[in-house]
């Protein structure tokens, strides 16, 4: 018997609340969410309520509001920042709150507006939560990303569908790239995250000197610096609370030597960042940074992006993820980088993680940088896989062993 559109969603809230942060007795909770889902955020305070937390605070935030904004505003007061936000934010992690993101933006929202206006106001809320996100870029705290469709994304994924008929197909699409259709999710999952959990031992074992890609327009080599980690779909917290950071998730991942990548990447899907579409792009490394970018649509966004400080130029994630794989199963392009990222193997500019290396939650920032990790405002993944995609692990002594064939696990 199928379950009921209502009996999916209180799912979706109960895998957020007990396998995305895994709430605690007593742990606080804070959502960020899109107007447009109150439904799913109530759904969510109640599963939270039901398993011991004693408030569930909600932040709301509108996409309309933001191009009321990039419309009309002062063209020199993009750097503006609503500073108790930053702060609000800093005082949950404080504390040891779970965190629960929801995300749901129309991928053209900003298209027409000024980049310059765009990069400032993205560069502005970079750094005004820069101490903030120290929290989830080293597992400080529980968090977790889930989305929720609103109109324009929906018409963006299914052009030509009335508005009722896009959003339904994709709500059926989280759903079931989430698992959420499967008899008991939760269960589901757990296999799922053991599974992943076997590649990034295989990876951990192997301890890669580094990487090389090739086809479909990529050839590139990517260094691994000493005591890189292979981490899977679960995490644990400062308090020892195991979490899942993304839902959905289908990668393994770590850092790269941020002075070790060469050659050229070619991107499999069109990027959305900061409401700017950037598609059919390739990005061309030496000695660790990008030199030179090209792309047929949003080159300019791309540029700003990785001017964005001195270590956006360069890499701090790369993630092996298999062609087949319920998202990448469902042909769609999603536009969202939740999803298209756990369609394709990728790699992020921009800042690692600190949990990505052996002792780096607790390196000091001179320490981290001298081990090989990047650090920087920014961390923005990008997709390069393909199902012609083939990925070598290269050892120490020069001995090389297929990690991926044809985007497949080849191990």
């Amino acid at each position: 018997m199928s379950k009921t559109f209502d009996e999916k969603l209180n799912a979706y809230a109960e895998l957020a609340v007990k396998v995305g942060v895994n709430i605690q007795p007593g742990q606080r909770v804070l959502v960020r969410a899109p107007i447009e889902s109150s439904q799913l955020v109530n759904a969510i305070a109640k599963s939270a309520y039901q398993a011991g937390s004693p408030l569930v605070s909600v932040m709301y935030h509108d996409d309309q509001l933001s191009l009321t904004r990039f419309e009309n505003a002062p063209s020199g007061s993009f750097s503006t920042y609503a500073e108790w936000e930053a702060s609000a934010l800093l005082e949950c992690a404080k504390r040891g709150d779970a965190f629960i993101k929801i995300s749901g933006t129309d991928p053209d929202l900003l298209k027409d507006q000024n980049q310059d206006n765009i990069s400032m106001a993205i560069k502005s809320a970079q750094e005004h939560m820069a101490e903030f996100m120290q929290y989830p870029m080293s597992d400080k705290i529980p968090w977790v990303v889930i989305s929720v469709p609103v109109p324009g994304w929906a018409g963006k994924v299914f052009p030509g569908l009335r508005e009722e008929d896009a959003m339904a197909k994709l709500w059926d699409e989280i759903f079931r790239t989430c698992r959420v259709d499967r008899e008991n999710p939760i269960d589901a999952w757990q296999a799922h995250l053991d599974n992943l959990e076997s590649h990034s031992k295989k990876l951990n074992d192997y301890a890669f000197d580094a990487l090389h890609y090739t086809g479909g327009g990529t050839d590139f080599t990517v260094g691994l610096p000493k005591g890189h980690i292979w981490k899977s779909g679960g995490s644990v917290a400062a308090s020892g609370v195991t979490f899942v950071a993304n839902l959905p998730t289908e990668e393994v991942f770590t850092l790269p030597h941020k002075d070790r990548a060469e050659g050229i990447v070619k991107a499999s899907k069109p990027l959305n960042y900061g409401g700017t579409v950037i598609s059919d792009f390739s990005v061309r490394f030496e000695a660790g940074k990008a030199v030179e970018i090209q792309a047929a649509q949003g080159q300019e966004t791309l540029q700003k992006l990785i001017d964005t400080d001195a270590g956006a130029s360069k890499l701090g994630e790369i993630a092996l993820v298999p062609h087949r794989s319920p998202i990448s199963d469902s042909g769609l392009l999603f536009f969202n980088t939740l999803f298209d990222e756990n369609a394709a193997s990728h790699i992020a500019l921009g800042k690692a993680y600190r949990f990505t290396l052996k002792g780096g939650k607790e390196m000091t920032e001179e320490e981290f940088n001298e081990a090989g990790g990047n650090n920087s405002l920014t961390h923005v993944d990008f997709m390069i896989g393909h199902d012609a995609l083939d990925i070598d692990g290269i050892q120490a002594d020069g001995t090389r062993i297929s990690v991926m064939k044809q985007g497949e696990w080849a191990m």
